[in-house]
């Protein structure tokens, strides 16, 4: 068990983005927040995705304690300027999954860190194709449990990795948190990583 204060706060509460920070190695405590999802009119998927991610580092620097920078992250997926949310129901899924069977379509994730001061905000897309899906592979995966409260009713590192033939781009923006893109962003906040401690830790 890591001891060590927290130099970041999570405003999320998924644990997908949780174990991508973990593997980074930051100190982090997780504020689950919750906002307003609901897109403008005539907002664009990268406008509407990057406000999200604001908003939710925003909202979670405001509701915390201490004064860490707050990370906030939004993940969606785009097949012909669609946005594909999460599905409200099997039928709903199977739509989804069925749309994007045979074809390509972008995931957009959006970080972004607030300390207070000033936001800093980048965007990871990957181009995923996936493979033919047969419509009752989507009622066997929806009875999975795995669809549901996911973008575009799959889960890359899960059973929906299957449907995936290739990507380009970053599988861990995908799954919700970009690794490059992150990395980047906490520099810039000065959030201590995994290769720092290392550096401290070395042998003379």
């Amino acid at each position: 068990m890591n001891l060590t204060a927290p130099h970041l706060l999570l405003a999320s509460a998924s644990p997908r983005r949780s174990d991508i920070l973990e593997q980074m190695g930051v100190n982090f405590s997780v504020l689950a927040v919750d906002i307003d999802e609901s897109r403008h009119s005539d907002e664009s998927p990268v406008d509407y995705v990057s406000r999200l991610a604001r908003e939710k580092a925003q909202a979670g620097f405001r509701r915390q304690d201490g004064q860490l920078p707050s990370l906030g992250a939004d993940t969606i997926v785009v097949f012909n300027g669609q946005i594909f949310g999460k599905p409200e129901d099997q039928e709903e899924a199977a739509t989804m999954l069925m749309t994007l069977s045979g074809r390509e379509h972008s995931v957009f994730t959006a970080v972004a860190i607030d300390n207070g001061v000033h936001t800093e905000l980048s965007i990871s897309e990957t181009r995923v194709r996936f493979r033919t899906i047969a419509q009752s592979e989507c009622l066997i995966y929806w009875q999975t449990g795995e669809p549901q409260g996911k973008a575009g009713a799959y889960a890359i590192q899960g059973r929906g990795g299957v449907f995936v033939e290739y990507l380009e781009g970053s599988y861990s923006g995908v799954v919700g948190l970009p690794l490059a893109e992150t990395e980047q962003l906490l520099k810039k906040f000065s959030v201590p990583l995994w290769n720092a401690r290392l550096e401290n830790n070395s042998p003379v």
